[in-house]
């Protein structure tokens, strides 16, 4: 069977609240219109996955350093602009439920609910000692080389 779906990629590298937002929306987006849909994360990018607790895991002291200082999951981010100590994101949130839009961890589940694909760097992962029990549930986990297949076949590859 000859598969006819459009491809979309999308690279999330940062770890910054709106711009994994407009990710999230743009993945949506193109899986209502049934394109078929990866998300590759990456470095800071990693943090939208990472759960909201503390996974009690044995890291070494760079690793565990490195896990303190990034934030922990999708509520936790910060904005890239106008930040202001975590006032930012507080303000983005409280507009975004004004206005009955989504939060960023309904737009991760809304993406996995219609199937987009969200990959894990595992080079990353390595780097800067996140473990798979630290990252969300039903998500994948492969490399750069897994990613560029699937990019070799879309017709939009975004870098975020």
């Amino acid at each position: 069977m000859i598969d006819n779906k459009e491809k979309s990629t999308i690279v999330l590298f940062s770890g910054e609240l709106d711009k994994a937002i407009a990710a999230f929306i743009i993945a949506n987006g193109a899986a209502a219109y049934d394109h078929e849909v990866t998300m590759f994360f990456t470095f800071w990018g990693l943090n939208a996955l990472r759960k909201d607790e503390s996974v009690p895991i044995k890291k070494g002291w760079l690793e565990s350093m490195f896990g303190k200082m990034m934030p922990r999951g999708a509520n936790k981010l910060g904005l890239s602009k106008m930040n202001f100590g975590g006032l930012g994101p507080k303000m983005i949130k409280h507009v975004m439920k004004k206005h009955n839009a989504l939060t960023l961890p309904q737009l991760i589940e809304l993406a996995q609910e219609q199937g987009v694909k969200l990959v894990a760097c595992t080079m990353t992962m390595d780097l800067l000692g996140l473990q798979k029990e630290e990252l969300l549930d039903g998500i994948e986990y492969a490399g750069v080389a897994a990613y560029l297949g699937d990019a070799a076949d879309a017709k939009v590859n975004l870098f975020i």
